[in-house]
C-alpha cells in the first residue's frame, strides 16, 4: 500500500439539489482511493480522477478537519448551509477504511459536525465505525444520525471474493444491530448486486431477511454500473479468474452506456424482483420520512418525497412524471407555501395534490403506502 498525504482546499461538497438517497445537501471524501479493493467498485473509473492504483494507493487529506471546521462555522459563511444530513463516505474512498485507524480523520470530522450541530449520515462497509459510537450517539440525540452499511450480498464466501478488504457480512449485520440498540437509525445499501453472482432472487431475499432481522430502517437497492476503462478491465480480469464461466456474459448486458448502466432488458426485471421481495418483508426501500421531516426545509422535504414516490412507482413497473416535478420544486427560490403551484412549469395536477398534502400534514399517504405497504 502507498499512502500520499495531501492538502485539501475544500472538503464539503455541495449537491446541486438535495440528494434523496441520503437526504443530504452536503457530502465529503476524507480519503481518495480505498484499500477495501472491492472488485466491482466504480471508484476505479477514470472519471473520478483517483491517482495511482485503486485498491493500493490512497491519498489522505491530512488538513481535512481544519478545513471542514472553517466550512461549517456560520461566522465564516456569507450564505448559511442548508439543513440536511451531511453524508460521510463516497465512491472514491470509504471513510472507515483501515487508514482511518491511524489518521482518525472521520472521528475528528464527526467531532466538528457535533460542535456545529448538524445531522450526519454515514455510509461504510467497515465495522470500524463502531469506534465512534459515542459521538454518533450524541449527534443522534441532538440532531439525528443514520449509519448505513453497504453489501453486495450477505453471503460470506462471495463477499470474501468480491470485497476482499471488507469485514464479513455477518460482522456488518452485528454492527447494525448494535447501533439500533443505541437508538441510531440504520440502513442497508444492497448496492451493487453483481450480475450473475449476487443478483439471484435467493441471495437478494437472504439480504432483505437479514436486514429485517436486525431491524434495519430501510434498504437502498441498486444494480452494478460498469464503465469502460480501468473499472471494466479490472472487474472482468477478476471475474475471469474467480468465475470464468460467467465472464463472457457481461458483454451481453453492458453495451457501452456512458454511465456504465446495464441494458433495460436486464435491469427492469431485476428491480421488479427486488421490489416484490422488499414488499414481502415490509422493509422500506428509501429513507422513511420520520428520519428527515423535522430536518429538511419544506421545499427539500417535498423534493425528497416526490423523488421517492417516483422511484417506488417505477420499481413496480409503473410510469411516473413526479421526478420532473421534484426537479421543478428544487429550482424554486421561494418556499412552496408561498408559491402558486399551478403556475410552476413541470408541476402537474397529480404533483400539486401530493405537494398540498405534504405541506398540510407533513407527510404523504401515497409514500407511506409505497414504503410500508
Amino acid at each position: 500500500m502507498s499512502v500520499r498525504e495531501i492538502e485539501a482546499k475544500s472538503v464539503l461538497r455541495r449537491h446541486k439539489k438535495v440528494d434523496s438517497w441520503f437526504v443530504s445537501r452536503y457530502g465529503m471524501n476524507l480519503y481518495r482511493g480505498c484499500t477495501h479493493s472491492c472488485v466491482y467498485c466504480d471508484g476505479r473509473a477514470e472519471g473520478y480522477y483517483v491517482e495511482g492504483e485503486f485498491g493500493r494507493d490512497v491519498s489522505v487529506k491530512v488538513n481535512a478537519v481544519e478545513v471542514l471546521r472553517r466550512e461549517l462555522d456560520p461566522a465564516r459563511r456569507r450564505v448559511p448551509l442548508k439543513p440536511g444530513y451531511i453524508i460521510v463516505g463516497g465512491g472514491v474512498g470509504d471513510s472507515y477504511q483501515p487508514l482511518e485507524k491511524r489518521y482518525k480523520l472521520c472521528r475528528r470530522a464527526l467531532e466538528a459536525i457535533e460542535i456545529y450541530n448538524f445531522p450526519v449520515h454515514i455510509l461504510t462497509k467497515s465495522t470500524l465505525v463502531e469506534r465512534d459510537g459515542d459521538i454518533l450517539r450524541r449527534i443522534n440525540q441532538r440532531r439525528g444520525a443514520i449509519v448505513s452499511f453497504s453489501f453486495s450480498s450477505v453471503n460470506a464466501e462471495i463477499s470474501s471474493i468480491l470485497e476482499p478488504g471488507v469485514p464479513p457480512p455477518l460482522d456488518r449485520l452485528k454492527a447494525m444491530a448494535r447501533f439500533k440498540r443505541m437508538g441510531i437509525a440504520c440502513g442497508m445499501f444492497l448496492l451493487p448486486v453483481v450480475p450473475f453472482i449476487t443478483d439471484s432472487p435467493t441471495l437478494m431475499e437472504e439480504a432483505v431477511a437479514a436486514a429485517r432481522d436486525v431491524a434495519a430502517d430501510f434498504i437502498i437497492f441498486g444494480g452494478m454500473t460498469l464503465k469502460a476503462g480501468r473499472q471494466r478491465d479490472y472487474f472482468l480480469e477478476a471475474i475471469s479468474r474467480c468465475y470464468p464461466q460467467r465472464a463472457p456474459k457481461y458483454g451481453q448486458i453492458y453495451t457501452g452506456s456512458k454511465w456504465g448502466e446495464p441494458t433495460k432488458d436486464y435491469a427492469e426485471p431485476l428491480y421488479r424482483t427486488f421490489n416484490a421481495i422488499a414488499r414481502k418483508y415490509r422493509v422500506p426501500q428509501r429513507v422513511p420520512p420520520s428520519l428527515y421531516k423535522d430536518i429538511l426545509d419544506e421545499n427539500d422535504r417535498v423534493v425528497v418525497m416526490l423523488e421517492h414516490i417516483d422511484h417506488l412507482l417505477k420499481m413496480e413497473g409503473k410510469k411516473s412524471s413526479l421526478g420532473y416535478s421534484a426537479y421543478a420544486v428544487s429550482q424554486l427560490k421561494q418556499p412552496l407555501s408561498m408559491t402558486d403551484l399551478s403556475a410552476v412549469k413541470g408541476i402537474n395536477k397529480e404533483a400539486q395534490g401530493i405537494i398540498s398534502e405534504i405541506l398540510e400534514t407533513g407527510n404523504s399517504s401515497q409514500l407511506e403506502e409505497l414504503l410500508f405497504g
